[in-house]
């Protein structure tokens, strides 16, 4: 199953509208992307909180091997 990156983007967009977002194909296949999720609701969360929140915003699309996203190399943080 294959998801474009305009879906990955909208559904980062809807949990975090003030973040600057950056979406990659890495390999051209709709499967394997880069994430980078810049947003001001990150300071004081570690990174692992930040990623699990983005996880959280994709609701299930990244879930085993019927997921609709294969593979996410996902970079997070505060505005500087």
């Amino acid at each position: 199953m294959v998801m474009r990156a305009e879906e990955i983007e909208r559904l980062l967009r809807e949990s975090f509208p003030q973040a600057r977002i950056t979406i990659t194909d890495l390999a051209g296949d709709g499967n394997h992307y880069a994430a980078e999720v810049i947003d001001p609701g990150f300071r004081g969360l570690n990174r692992v909180e930040q990623q699990r929140a983005v996880y959280a915003a994709l609701k299930g699309r990244m879930d085993g091997p019927a997921g609709a996203l294969h593979a996410l190399a996902l970079t997070t943080k505060a505005p500087g």
